[in-house]
């Protein structure tokens, strides 16, 4: 589950990680009004303006509308209001969200934090996530701050720090150091880097995060170091135990179709292929995917429809489907263990009559439990359905639909 920027450091102040200071407003007058609430309490007289959407890379970004960027700098209290009207309301376009782009319903009205001093201020990088390969997290800091970490990795991979955590004896004081001291930091800006890490670390372990991002970590011209921005997603898998989080998700930055899945406890992500792929397992769904590739086609989705799929499930996923105007076939992959396919095959004539016209022809490939039983069903329901043995089978049976 992803969450907004200012989601995410309310969380971060709540571990005493220090933040940017902020207030979040939806409208240009409330904006206003925050402004000046800010200017009292911190003593700040510019401030940043940042829309809140799921998807990076919005300060480069566009606001169609007005060709604003989803990140601008206003230079006193007067100029707030204004420069809110030209992001709230608007649909912001950055490389993450493609050329849909994402309607900004809040801004953050943040405090300036590059203010003049002793020393110029100084960005980094940090994030923490989960390395699967190694089965332990990892902590990775780079120099690079502000910069996309897939370009540093890209470019310069001798800027980028890794620090593995073990977690049978979890994060180490000697790690911290080490990390703080190869960012090149000294004196009290050393010691507030090691603080701020060991409050990351901790916040992302109690929250069940996936992943941390924290670009750019700011080292101010007074030695302070302060998340400037924040990046969180938190494991779907641990909702249940975290309640609080869960109540912060915003459905109105998720696709409604993954929305009506998560509902029916379907698993389904949107791709951007043309053949939509439902399947009993997500080992299956991947090999499916793969059959759908050497066939000449790109999977439309991710949908697996679990071990217990039954006629309901089976069409609450050709409804999923079928929402994707790009899917020009559908392929049905079921491994009847636990699910007997004479069931899933009640299903597919089920969804036609239900939906109505389905313009699509559907490649339903039924093996296991009850397998001849479901060929049968489909063969004499009359319906554009293709029934197939085999995934090479399948696979021929799609190349040839999409070929015509």
């Amino acid at each position: 589950m992803n969450i907004h920027e200012y989601q995410a450091k309310e969380i971060l102040n709540n571990y005493k990680v220090k933040i940017q200071n902020g207030y979040v407003a939806t409208s240009a007058t409330e904006a206003h009004e925050l402004a000046k609430k800010l200017s009292e309490e911190r003593k700040t007289g510019i401030f940043v303006l940042k829309a809140q959407i799921h998807a990076g890379g919005r300060g480069k970004g566009t606001i169609r509308e007005t060709n604003s960027n989803g990140v601008v700098i206003a230079k006193n209290i007067g100029e707030v209001e204004k420069k809110a009207k030209n992001i709230l309301g608007g649909t912001l376009v950055t490389h993450q969200t493609g050329s849909e782009g994402k309607t900004v319903n809040k801004i953050l009205i943040a405090e300036d934090v590059y203010y003049p001093g002793e020393n110029e201020p100084k960005e980094y990088y940090l994030g923490i996530l989960l390395d699967r390969t190694n089965g332990m997290n990892v902590i990775m800091a780079s120099t690079e701050g502000g910069v996309e970490i897939e370009k540093v990795a890209e470019e310069t991979p001798e800027k980028i720090i890794k620090e593995w955590v073990d977690p049978k004896i979890g994060l180490q004081a000697y790690q911290v150091r080490k990390i703080a001291f190869a960012l090149g930091l000294s004196g009290n800006a050393l010691k507030e880097m090691i603080k701020f890490i060991y409050s990351l670390y901790n916040a992302y372990n109690s929250i069940d995060a996936s992943l941390f991002e924290i670009n750019p970590v700011l080292k101010t011209s007074d030695d302070q170091i302060l998340a400037v921005d924040a990046k969180v997603n938190i494991d779907d898998n641990a909702l249940f135990r975290q309640k609080k989080i869960e109540e912060l998700r915003d459905l109105s930055e998720e696709d409604p179709a993954e929305i009506e899945a998560n509902k029916s406890n379907l698993s389904y992500v949107k791709l951007d292929g043309n053949v939509g792929c439902m399947v009993n397992g997500a080992g299956l769904a991947m090999a499916t995917m793969d059959i759908i590739k050497l066939s000449g086609g790109d999977p439309a989705n991710f949908l697996d429809v679990g071990g217990t799929a039954s006629a309901e499930t089976v069409e609450t996923g050709f409804r999923i489907i079928l929402r994707d105007k790009n899917v020009k076939a559908i392929l049905l992959n079921i491994f009847g263990g636990i699910v007997r396919c004479d069931r899933v095959a009640n299903g597919v004539v089920q969804a036609y009559k239900n939906i109505g016209e389905i313009k699509v022809p559907i490649v339903v490939r039924l093996q296991g439990t009850n397998s001849e039983e479901g060929a049968k069903i489909i063969k004499e329901s009359g319906l554009e359905v293709f029934s197939t043995n085999t995934l090479q089978d399948a696979a021929d049976k799609i190349n040839k639909i999409l070929k015509n």
